[in-house]
């Protein structure tokens, strides 16, 4: 394996790692920041600066934002379209109801119990109503509905900054986001190994470590980003269907795909759908390994078999 080094800093809730060819590693890392910053003040709906907070409080009006946030909620939309409404940007509000309201390490560990889902909420379709005029950079949401764009926007900031930090480096970047992992420019001897683990900043499993040369890798968990409601836990994997946090058939959900977004997209939707998940994943052709809370692993569309130690 060629010589490589590694960054890391925190960035959108999350810790990024940046790894490339040691030369190239504080110019490669320096783009990953600014595109991390881009998205951060674009996407986030926790800054009352960000386009996104101004056209979540904008009542029902066309709202004029940033040509970054266009393609954010674009992405989003595309990710409700392949996937039926499994994973819909328009669960702002769901987030809000289950005490998602803020930066996660600033989200009470306890709270008051979870209020009944008012029945708009449970209504899987709200994706459809999002206007986007393109060439005027301007997005219309019904009264009411608020974005959250947490899981494709963070996937979304991978794969540009790879490729950012690729094209500042000239060599091989390999970028991660909290499970979102990026591929920019050509992998150091033809490939990049990946651990996979639960929490992006534990220890791989034994035997679990992939290699990838292109696209994307993401990993959807309900085993982070949990608190508790009324003494009863919750995630942050939302469905659609019923507003409330899906049902916990899988802890860990990996993806391997064309995009860091189409991964991600793939992931989400599968926690969402349980056990449906392994056959709606074989029949897209996506590699995927999945870890149910049992422990058991499912594995499908050629993700490779665990290794000898």
């Amino acid at each position: 394996m060629a010589d490589l080094a590694t960054s890391s800093f925190p960035a959108l809730g999350t810790t990024a790692f940046v790894v490339t060819r040691p030369a190239m590693l504080i110019a490669a890392s320096r783009e990953v920041e600014l595109e991390l910053e881009g998205i951060d003040r674009t996407c986030s709906r926790f800054r009352d600066d960000s386009d996104l907070f101004r056209l979540n409080d904008a009542g029902g009006a066309w709202t004029e934002v940033d040509a970054l946030l266009v393609e954010a909620v674009d992405v989003a939309l595309r990710a409700a379209r392949i996937t039926d409404g499994l994973v819909d940007p328009t669960v702002g509000e769901a987030m809000l109801r289950i005490g998602y309201d803020r930066d996660f390490s600033q989200v009470a560990p306890d709270g008051p119990a979870l209020p009944p889902a008012p029945s708009w909420m449970s209504m899987a379709g709200g994706w459809r109503h999002v206007e986007v005029r393109p060439e005027r950079r301007e997005i219309r949401i019904p009264r009411g509905v608020r974005l959250d764009l947490g899981s494709t926007a963070k996937a979304l900031a991978a794969d540009r900054a790879a490729v950012r930090a690729a094209e500042a480096a000239g060599c091989g970047v390999l970028v991660s986001l909290g499970g979102d992992v990026a591929i920019g420019g050509e992998a150091p001897d033809g490939c990049w190994p990946v651990g996979i683990a639960d929490d992006h900043e534990g220890v791989p499993e034994p035997g679990e470590t992939i290699t990838i040369a292109s696209g994307g890798l993401a990993t959807s968990s309900t085993t982070v980003r949990r608190w508790s409601r009324g003494g009863v836990p919750v995630h942050h994997i939302v469905d659609p269907r019923t507003g409330s946090p899906a049902d916990e058939v899988w802890r860990t959900v990996s993806v391997c795909a064309a995009t860091c977004v189409d991964a991600n997209t793939a992931s989400t939707a599968a926690v969402i759908l349980g056990d449906e998940a392994p056959d709606w994943l074989e029949r897209q052709g996506l590699p995927a390994r999945l870890l149910a809370t049992d422990g058991s692993i499912a594995r499908v569309a050629g993700w490779p078999e665990r290794t000898a130690a």
